[in-house]
């Protein structure tokens, strides 16, 4: 285009720049800037560079942007707002965080262009996206304080930090949010409301819900299928299955489809109290509208199902499934094979685990986790050993907490030696002990009278810089009280208490037991008169 004649008009290529970017053909968009520049008789506007740096930005190459911010000064252009929220929004997409505060910094505090609300809107947005809300809420204050700049918020910025302290449980902050926008003339919207929605409910506080719904009635804001859901689903977990039926009979009246997240929630509610009737008439009433159920809807009803020990009918659901033109994943094996195990079908739970294998789909960590501690739990130790080393040998991603399984199962089998030697090599196999690997261990040896061993283990973790915690010394002190060392015993239960833990009733009645034998045990009083509850 460059080498036509008579040249085309500076707007022409403009509008070719900005088709090519909005093609997303963004190397393309950039190689044109390139031949306009080169050819020496096309004035270059600061209309096409920011074009270009946004292609620059959406290519993750925002440092080839800001050479083109360097190219408007030498060319005596003045970047605008729209080529310094570019920029801005390619360090937030580079998550380069503490760059695109200076530069913002910056721009207000030298004034090199008239900071907008969109550019406030990206600023605000990047920061919320990274979990730094409270900067994000200091921006919001600069907004409209009549000294640096004189932008207002709108309802897109209050909503973006709403949603953000939402996600952070910080919905008593959010909800004050919301009072200050309404008492500042900015209206909320429906967005506005479902995130305030998600975030009451994933607390469980249904009551602030329905405040918040009556609210929504005086703005004339009508719930969308996001909102019905939400609230569905809250009133599932909480059990007020007859709310949910109520809200899903007004969702209709007011016009709201109900969709596969809809009957999938209610599914589980039923699920979750034992009502499979109900939730297989949920799945009837959503085929009987022509809403195809997802693999999610079969997860759901098959793991209520195990839990009713109805395994017949989980059973016959995942042989539903290729009917459905689904194909069943991992965290469909995973329910049937945890279901399978806990009904003690360890033979049906090994052939679901071949079968699964058979049908190309790749165990994950739940799977190993669930087929490990089935087989410890049913007393199938030498299985579960040989399943751990195929495990190694295949280069599976090996985690503590299988091994974790494995010693308590060797630990409840009475293979403690076999459960010592595995934990000597665990930093051999590149495995860090955990604080449960360690109370496995110190609970087991206690528990069979092995207390030097165990406290062996307490100094060890110690040493390796994992913290004891309560269970820690409740046991190594239930150990020491049971073979009568009661000195030692108290020093383990001061040491507790200096660390912040509170003594369990379990080893309280222990001592209550000892002292109507030992009744002036000098040792034994001194630990009832220091931890006993008042009054004893």
């Amino acid at each position: 285009m460059v080498q036509m004649r008579p040249l085309p008009k500076l707007i022409h290529f403009n509008q070719l720049l900005n088709r090519i970017g909005k093609m997303k053909h963004y190397s393309s968009a950039v190689s044109v800037f390139k031949d306009m520049c080169a050819s020496g008789n096309i004035l270059v506007t600061e209309y096409a560079i920011g074009i270009t740096s946004n292609c620059y930005c959406l290519l993750g190459r925002v440092d080839f942007g800001f050479s083109l911010l360097g190219s408007c000064f030498k060319r005596g252009l003045v970047p605008s707002v729209a080529l310094y929220g570019t920029l801005l929004k390619g360090l937030f997409k580079q998550n380069r965080i503490s760059q695109a505060q200076e530069l913002f910094k910056k721009i207000i505090d030298e004034k090199l262009c008239e900071a907008d609300v969109v550019m406030f809107g990206t600023v605000i947005d990047g920061l919320c996206k990274v979990g730094n809300t409270s900067t994000a809420i200091k921006f919001l204050r600069v907004m409209g304080n009549g000294r640096d700049v004189n932008v207002q918020p709108n309802n897109v910025i209050y909503t973006t930090i709403i949603d953000s302290l939402c996600k952070e449980k910080k919905v008593d902050d959010a909800l004050a949010l919301l009072h200050e926008m309404i008492e500042k003339g900015v209206a909320p919207c429906i967005v506005t409301y479902n995130c305030l929605f998600h975030g009451l409910c994933n607390l469980g506080r249904i009551k602030d819900v329905t405040n918040l719904v009556n609210q929504m009635a005086d703005f004339c804001i009508a719930p969308d299928v996001f909102t019905y859901n939400t609230l569905i689903a809250a009133f599932s977990t909480e059990g007020s299955m007859q709310d949910v039926e109520d809200i899903l009979q007004i969702m209709i009246q007011k016009g709201e489809n109900p969709d596969i997240v809809t009957y999938n929630a209610m599914m589980d509610g039923y699920c979750l109290h034992g009502q499979m009737d109900k939730a297989r008439n949920v799945f009837e009433t959503m085929l009987s509208r022509g809403i195809g159920p997802n693999i999610l809807s079969y997860s759901i009803l098959m793991n209520g199902y195990f839990k009713k020990n109805e395994n017949d009918e989980a059973m016959h659901l995942l042989r539903e499934i290729p009917q459905r033109g689904l194909r069943p994943n991992v965290s469909i094996y995973n329910v049937v094979l945890q279901g399978l195990f806990r009904m003690g079908r360890y033979g049906s739970a090994r052939k679901v685990f071949i079968e699964m294998q058979a049908a190309d789909v790749n165990p994950d960590f739940h799977t190993y986790c669930i087929m490990l501690d089935g087989l410890c739990k049913g007393g199938n130790m030498d299985e579960a050993l040989q399943f751990l080393h195929d495990m190694e040998v295949d280069g599976s991603a090996l985690h503590v907490c299988m091994y974790n399984i494995i010693l308590q199962g060797l630990g409840k089998s009475g293979s403690l030696d076999c459960a010592r030697d595995l934990f000597n090599i665990l930093p051999l196999k590149g495995i860090e002990p955990n604080i449960v690997t360690y109370n496995t261990m110190i609970t087991t040896l206690c528990l069979k009278g092995r207390l030097e061993e165990a406290k062996e283990i307490f100094v060890k973790m110690e040493e390796n810089g994992c913290s004891a915690n309560g269970i820690t010394f409740s046991f190594i002190a239930q150990g020491l009280l049971r073979r009568g060392d009661y000195e030692d015993a108290l020093r383990f239960l001061e040491e507790m208490d200096t660390r912040g833990f509170s003594m369990d009733p379990y080893t309280m009645s222990i001592i209550i037991g000892l002292l109507q034998v030992k009744e002036k045990d000098p040792y034994l009083l001194k630990i009832i008169q220091k931890f006993g509850p008042d009054g004893l």
